[in-house]
């Protein structure tokens, strides 16, 4: 018996739900009643949202917008990244408006403007004033579009690479791996992309649990605006280690926690993936001088863990790391020290016994004495189909490929330069187990910064991370994004599927 038009609609509403979504059209009723296997479809609409970089004089950020060719994408297309509003600006719809032109800053060339996609572009601003970003992609712009933001502060607290993928808008975040210890300031970034407020809990989780606080509570954030609070003025209790929990109430947005640090520099911290019992941190740098884990369990119930390193000969155990002990509802820190011991490796955490949710993430230190820079490697989700690594440059980027469960093979694409150069293409196969620092695809004759897009062939899941070091090679400065899935097409059950349920 064939299912009705109503059951594919009720599909349809439900997709809408997503960050991104695909047309769908009513199946024709004629023809033999043979079920078949669900389409994957390129999304149509694409969010990112980009946080404010940094409140440095000296600084000095870099945008890179690409966007993957896809199979089946529309034919047209568009994307563009406007300024977001700031904290205590007028809503009156008069700020930055000449009366006698009546133009407005908003209408004005945007930082990045998007090109076609295959092509990456770049933008740049300077100083501190530069905005939060709002981004929007349509048609064939959509499916896997990236953008980076990698900002350099040359002197100063944060001083460094700071970088971080823009992110898609969502309800909740977990950010393991915050501080409020003397040296340390640290920011979240919330930005709402949408034509209504948005109201979010800000909850800080120490040592010893849960920190008293009713600042971060009912927190608004406007209409296409943005807002940071500094996490000190949440709580007065200094913590080494904290958690940062970032719940939406109403709406939705993106957040991303900026930690930065007098001796060490400072990074973006993005939100870890969700909370699991089998844990992921891949592509620690090979010369790290210092990776301490931190660690948080929302649930009620202790978790605890095994600690391996995916090395390049395989997964080994460190020593006196063996296991971790994560007490519910409070956050654990362990320094691992120079774990990875000059070779390529990512962090692999299993429980021991039952399954308990965990979120996790490292941070990871270069260099000595008056040269040393931080960064952090959140748990991330697989590469799945495809992830894109943004704003590499030829000589600074190591590309980190690993398969914890099982072999795998991916195939690697390095997109044309933005200003000039021949894509070109690499297949690596990985043993199971094990992380390599891959000889990543360069572009023929490279003018500027390129894309990195990695897709799994075949085998086991893959997880991966890009490290883009700064242009001065005395010093350790240094930034790391992981390549979770792009999520770039959505899976469309066909019209012979049984969905009765969504009609109940």
């Amino acid at each position: 018996m064939k299912r009705t038009t109503l059951s594919l609609i009720a599909c349809a509403t439900a997709l809408a739900a997503v960050t991104g979504f695909a047309a769908v059209s009513a199946p024709d009723d004629s023809g033999p009643d043979t079920a078949a296997p669900a389409a994957r479809l390129p999304v149509e609409r694409t969010s990112l949202l980009c946080p404010a970089p940094s409140t440095s004089d000296l600084a000095e950020t870099a945008y890179t917008s690409f966007t993957p060719v896809t199979k089946g994408a529309d034919e047209k297309g568009s994307a563009a990244l406007v300024a977001a509003e700031p904290a205590g600006a007028t809503d009156d719809g008069k700020d930055g408006k000449d009366e006698e032109d009546g133009k407005d800053e908003k209408e004005e060339k945007p930082v990045v403007q998007p090109k076609a996609p295959g092509t990456p572009v770049g933008g740049k601003t300077t100083g501190a004033d530069a905005p939060a970003l709002i981004g929007t992609a349509e048609g064939k712009s959509a499916p896997g579009w990236t953008v980076q933001q990698t900002t350099e502060v040359a002197a100063g607290t944060g001083r460094g690479l700071q970088g971080v993928n823009c992110t898609a808008p969502d309800t909740e975040f977990w950010f393991p791996g915050a501080s409020t210890a003397t040296g340390r300031t640290d920011y979240v970034h919330l930005t709402n992309p949408d034509d209504s407020a948005a109201v979010v809990d800000i909850e800080l989780y120490g040592k010893d649990g849960a920190l008293k606080s009713t600042v971060g509570e009912g927190v608004t954030v406007p209409p296409h605006g943005s807002e940071s609070l500094l996490l000190s003025t949440l709580s007065d209790v200094k913590q080494t280690d904290l958690t940062v929990h970032v719940g939406v109430r109403s709406g939705r947005l993106g957040a991303a926690v900026q930690a930065l640090d007098d001796k060490t520099g400072g990074d973006w911290l993005t939100a870890a993936a969700d909370p699991a019992s089998d844990l992921v941190m891949p592509g620690i740098p090979k010369d790290a001088t210092a990776v301490r884990l931190v660690l948080f369990t929302p649930g009620g119930t202790d978790a605890d863990l095994k600690v391996r390193l995916a090395s390049p000969s395989g997964l080994i155990t460190p020593a006196g790391h063996e296991t971790v002990h994560v007490k519910a509802g409070m956050t654990t820190g362990v320094d691992l020290g120079e774990v990875t011991r000059g070779e390529a490796g990512s962090l692999v955490l299993t429980p021991t016994d039952r399954s308990v949710p965990v979120v996790a993430a490292v941070r990871v230190v270069r260099g000595k004495g008056d040269e040393q820079e931080s960064a952090f490697i959140p748990a991330s989700e697989p590469v799945g189909a495809r992830a894109t690594a943004a704003d590499n440059r030829a000589k600074h980027t190591t590309l980190a490929l690993s398969a914890p469960d099982g072999a795998a093979k991916v195939r690697v694409t390095a997109s044309a330069g933005t200003e000039g150069g021949t894509p070109a293409i690499k297949t690596y196969t990985l043993k199971a187990g094990t992380t390599q620092n891959v000889d990543a695809p360069v572009p023929a004759g490279l003018k500027g910064s390129y894309a990195l897009t990695v897709e799994t062939v075949s085998g086991g899941p893959v997880h991966a991370s890009r490290t883009l070091t700064g242009s001065d090679d005395d010093v350790a400065s240094f930034t790391v994004q992981t390549l979770p899935d792009d999520r770039g097409t959505v899976s469309v059950p066909n019209a012979d599927e049984d969905l009765s349920v969504l009609q109940k």
